[in-house]
């Protein structure tokens, strides 16, 4: 793998991690349906100048239309509001935590939905990572006290992981037909469509006027940061090297959201937060590990 495509996975991947924090902040200011339009709206507008800037751009066939639009509410406008929603009772380092679990979530959906085989590692990965949820979701070992007063925060950020796992699972009807970019585009294209009447009925436009600078580097950051520049980014390493030499990349990212957010929200590292996301990589590690020849 050259350098300039590890630099580019990891940029990518410090730029997701950090946006959980960024969306921390943003929601101060934006109620989660004008942030989801407004960042996705600034997101595709860089992809469009990038396509056009390459070449890139194509049309989709009529056929793929439906299917790219479906994905876009389900990747975009529903996972987005899951998220940012949730970020509202919960820290951002939980969600980093959760989030990482969507491997996990996608092996099984793949077994349900494609068939694919589930042996004996994946259930050990399984019941590694969910315990190691359980200890984060808990903030400890009180799993007595997480039931009887649970965060929905961190409810919403296991659908999150569940939805994008959905997500993943279903687009494979359309990978390969056209570029990663290209695709990545016309799906946020249309979860950006399906915001704008959410983001409409919420009669909350004004926010923007009165954002502080806070608010609007935090939004810039996600839309042309992690919803432009990190797609770029990771489908041009992609285009490199293969889906599975990037997939260790990705188990730094609840580590950099962990760091960002004790560094900019003040939010603690306890042991316990430690050990159970140590849990959840040595499941999804263990889930995703191929099989030896």
């Amino acid at each position: 793998m050259r350098p300039v495509t590890i630099l580019k996975a990891l940029a990518a991947i410090a730029l997701w991690g950090g946006s959980f924090v960024a969306t921390k902040i943003a929601l101060r200011e934006l109620s989660p349906p004008l942030l989801i339009a407004a960042r996705f709206g600034l997101g595709l507008a860089f992809l469009l100048a990038l396509l056009a800037w390459r070449r890139e751009a194509r049309l989709a066939d009529r056929r793929d239309l439906a299917w790219l639009a479906l994905l876009g509410v389900i990747g975009v406008t529903v996972h987005q509001l899951l998220q940012s929603i949730g970020l509202l009772t919960t820290t951002a380092t939980n969600s980093g935590w959760m989030i990482a679990l969507i491997p996990v979530f996608t092996a099984v959906l793949a077994r349900l939905m494609l068939g694919e085989p589930f042996g004996r590692r994946k259930v050990l990965g399984l019941a590694a990572a969910s315990a190691g949820a359980l200890v984060v979701a808990a903030r400890g070992f009180d799993l007595a006290g997480l039931v009887a007063n649970p965060a929905p925060g961190d409810g919403l950020m296991l659908l999150s992981a569940a939805n994008m796992a959905l997500f993943t699972t279903w687009s494979k009807r359309v990978i390969g037909r056209y570029p990663p970019a290209v695709t990545m585009t016309y799906v946020l294209a249309f979860g950006w469509l399906a915001s704008l009447p959410l983001a409409a009925a919420d009669h909350g436009w004004q926010a923007f006027a009165s954002l502080t600078a806070d608010g609007w580097w935090s939004l810039v950051f996600l839309g042309v940061g992690c919803s432009g520049v990190a797609y770029a980014f990771w489908y041009d390493a992609l285009a490199e090297t293969d889906a599975s030499a990037l997939a260790s990349f990705q188990y730094i990212q609840p580590i950099v959201t962990l760091a960002v957010a004790n560094r900019v929200l003040g939010e603690p590292v306890t042991p316990a937060v430690v050990a159970g996301g140590a849990a959840i990589l040595a499941g999804v590690w263990l889930v995703n590990r191929p099989r030896l020849p």
